[in-house]
């Protein structure tokens, strides 16, 4: 388990675009789901870097690539339900704490840079975030559906999320870190007219996804 203190966060170093190398494959606020437009280029562009995540905190010229996860189950019922949670102190991004969240995921750091090609980077740093957030004790399906830009709000304003859908068998899927608080799977029909207690990334994606 990452234990996140002001120095480790300052000495971490993350994978960064420029921000003017996302707005040329096309700028938009809120969700897309061209995949397919931004993802692969943006993996192979040679001005990915890695950098100080103190300093790309606050820098929006740099947008940092966030893999965030939702995990969805379908019962018997047909009622989907997403793992939903809330964000406790302890978390990275001081910013968020507090907040409920739908979504799972990190930064992709140099620990992960050994694994191949950068799209193999991403993934490990992907899974490697999902290891050390929460248990998966079941059978699943994934898909890559979209990617998050929110320049309204300063955390947005330095981020980029990729969103996956993990279409899990049951719901043995549990918080491995004390800071993912009153985890449980929630039927989205009673989300909805929560959305307001959740961050925006995760307003942004039920909204465009399961509204």
């Amino acid at each position: 388990m990452k234990e996140f203190t002001m120095s480790t966060i300052a000495e971490e170093r993350v994978l960064v675009v420029p921000t003017s190398e996302f707005h040329a494959l096309g700028h938009f606020q809120g969700f897309s789901s061209e995949i397919n437009s931004y993802l692969p280029a943006l993996l192979v562009n040679d001005q990915l870097s890695y950098q100080p995540r103190g300093t790309m905190e606050k820098d929006p010229n740099y947008k940092q690539l966030i893999p965030y996860v939702l995990f969805r189950y379908t019962g018997t019922d047909g009622k989907p339900r997403l793992f939903q949670y809330t964000r406790g102190g302890g978390q990275g991004e001081a910013r968020l704490h507090a907040k409920r969240s739908v979504g799972i995921g990190g930064h992709i750091s140099t620990e992960d840079s050994g694994a191949g090609t950068k799209q193999d980077v991403y993934r490990e740093g992907m899974l490697r975030e999902l290891a050390e957030e929460v248990v998966i004790e079941t059978p699943y399906t994934e898909e890559c559906v979209g990617l998050i830009n929110d320049d309204e709000t300063p955390v947005g304003q330095v981020h980029l999320g990729i969103v996956h859908i993990f279409d899990v068998e049951n719901l043995n899927v549990h918080a491995r870190e004390e800071d993912i608080q009153h985890a449980c799977f929630m039927p989205i029909d009673e989300i909805l007219p929560e959305l307001d207690q959740f961050e925006t990334w995760s307003q942004i994606a039920v909204n465009a996804l399961f509204a």
